[in-house]
């Protein structure tokens, strides 16, 4: 498998504390079209928990997560 998944859309939430990041991704999410993706940069090591909730919650998918070095990728595919 390749290293990442191509994006419609990024995010670089880097440094930003919960709940941050997932308030910018709602909002960059609401500009993408159904079936694309954003994908997510986040340093906060709670947006694991909050991004997975909101996936389900919201309808969206989430197609693929990373964690490396304190860095952590998301990638949504929005409902």
């Amino acid at each position: 498998m390749t290293d990442s998944l191509p994006c419609d859309a990024e995010l670089d939430a880097s440094g930003l504390n919960c709940p941050l990041p997932l308030l910018k991704a709602k909002l960059e999410l609401n500009r993408l079209a159904s079936g694309e993706v954003l994908k997510v940069i986040a340093t906060d090591a709670g947006s694991q928990r909050d991004f997975r909730t909101f996936a389900q919650l919201a309808g969206h998918t989430l197609l693929l997560e990373k964690a490396e070095a304190g860095v952590f990728s998301y990638w949504l595919k929005k409902a």
